[in-house]
């Protein structure tokens, strides 16, 4: 068990969980926060920003995940930093544009 591989699945699954959200509104033509926005994170980048921001960030994480050592779907430990890089992000994808787009109103 090689941490180092551990530690490069779990930002492999965060890499992962970032391009959903960027590649999915990109697609769907709409606007969404990037860092390439002004002010960086807040502001709107368009569709075709999202897109590209999006497919590198599928890219870096098939890089970390598919690349490195060799991950085996079948070990816990690799399969639950991977899981844990997604959930990680997740939240803190959720928390961020919540405050956006209306996810962290208590009353939902």
């Amino acid at each position: 068990m090689n941490w180092l591989h551990d530690l490069s699945y779990l930002f492999g699954g965060a890499f992962l969980a970032n391009a959903v959200p960027h590649f999915v509104s990109g697609v769907m033509g709409q606007p969404f926060q990037s860092p390439f926005a002004k002010p960086p994170g807040e502001g709107l980048s368009s569709s075709t920003v999202n897109v590209l921001w999006g497919f590198a960030n599928f890219v870096i994480a098939y890089l970390l995940i598919a690349r490195v050592g060799n991950f085996d779907p079948y070990a816990a430990d690799q399969v639950i930093a991977l899981g844990a890089g997604v959930l990680l992000m997740g939240v803190l994808s959720a928390r961020l544009f919540g405050r956006f787009h209306g996810g962290n109103d208590p009353r939902a």
